[in-house]
């Protein structure tokens, strides 16, 4: 008889439930994750097991387990499947319990598992974009110690070649504290640059040879970087059912509450991919930024009617909800961005 395993994964174990396809339940194991204990346990189970678990931080490895094992994991999204299972009580067991009857029944709610190799290309990806903060938040510190003390580079970038060519001078004037202060803070900004040319330069070697890469920076205001995060955040397409689906799951698509007639868009969703959303939003600001060399086309209208009945954040989500839908289509057809038609002006019958 075919049975549906649920695991309610921790850090250092996890409990696992099988309820059979009668629905009987059978007894709780609790499998420690050291000392093999957890590859052991996979081994034992019969072969093509259904594992039901949730995206947590710790997926990575145990989806990776229990395909060498030869078994199916299934991954499910903890808020949707805690909303179906509707219990009042949590313990481990009940956890796992649920999940197991969500896969019997056909109704966990799935997410979709990237393969092993796009996991690891975006650690890399990942690894860049925290560091571009850290970059960020280190010139701006640096930046205070200047305005502290009303002191000026004069330079269009301060941290330019012509900009750090003027810091030790300026350094001079600082008090002793301080000075020594910016001088690490200096030290580490440019550690922090060389590790980000070190991960741009993995990345174009990684990145080189993709097709889709090359066509997803035909997008208006998207370069290398943001190219990049879109290809390999998004994955296979063809998971999305549509291109309205794409853009809901980079957060880029209202709530909508409708009743009574009445229809109310809320917020954008937070329960997103917040990376992919930030690509986005990125190549959106860049329309912003860039009204001037951009010329007439169909996102720099679309930024510049919203804002204007709107605000300025709105019409950067709905700029980034179209790149994101032109984004889909471009990595479904295969093709290059291309500007939206216009649409027909209707001709009237009448003449005057």
């Amino acid at each position: 008889m075919e049975q549906f395993i649920g695991c309610d994964a921790h850090k250092r174990y996890s409990v696992f439930v099988a309820v059979g396809e009668d629905g009987r339940c059978g007894p709780e194991w609790k499998v420690s994750h050291t000392d093999g204990a957890f590859e052991a346990f996979l081994e034992a189970l019969p072969a093509g097991s259904e594992i039901a678990l949730e995206a947590c931080s710790s997926y990575y490895w145990m989806v990776a387990a229990m395909e060498r094992n030869r078994h199916r994991p299934h991954l499910a999204h903890p808020l949707e499947a805690k909303r179906r299972m509707g219990k009042s009580h949590k313990t481990d067991k009940l956890d796992a319990k649920g999940l197991a009857i969500l896969l019997r029944n056909g109704t966990l709610p799935e997410v979709w598992i990237p393969p092993a190799e796009l996991r690891d290309q975006r650690e890399l990806l990942r690894l860049r974009m925290q560091l571009a903060q850290q970059r960020t938040r280190w010139k701006n510190r640096i930046h205070g110690a200047w305005i502290r003390y009303n002191l000026h580079v004069e330079a269009s970038d301060a941290f330019g070649v012509r900009g750090r060519e003027q810091m030790p001078q300026q350094l001079g004037t600082l008090p002793p504290h301080t000075r020594r202060s910016v001088e690490q803070q200096l030290a580490v900004l440019d550690f922090v640059e060389s590790q980000i040319a070190d991960c741009e330069r993995r990345l174009a070697g990684l990145l080189e040879p993709s097709e889709e890469v090359r066509l997803l920076r035909t997008l208006p205001c998207v370069g290398p970087i943001l190219s990049a995060v879109l290809w390999l955040e998004i994955g296979d397409v063809n998971r999305f059912p549509d291109a309205p689906h794409l853009a809901s799951y980079a957060g880029l698509v209202p709530r909508v509450r409708a009743s009574g007639g009445h229809t109310r868009l809320g917020p954008v969703c937070r329960d997103v991919n917040h990376h992919l959303k930030w690509a986005f939003v990125e190549a959106a600001n860049l329309v912003a930024v860039n009204q001037r060399r951009l010329g007439p086309c169909h996102v720099l209208e679309l930024y510049q009617r919203l804002k204007k009945r709107k605000n300025h954040q709105k019409a950067v989500v709905a700029v980034g909800r179209h790149l994101a839908e032109a984004a889909y289509w471009i990595l479904k057809k295969r093709e290059a961005y291309r500007e939206p038609k216009a649409p027909r002006q209707a001709v009237s019958s009448t003449c005057g």
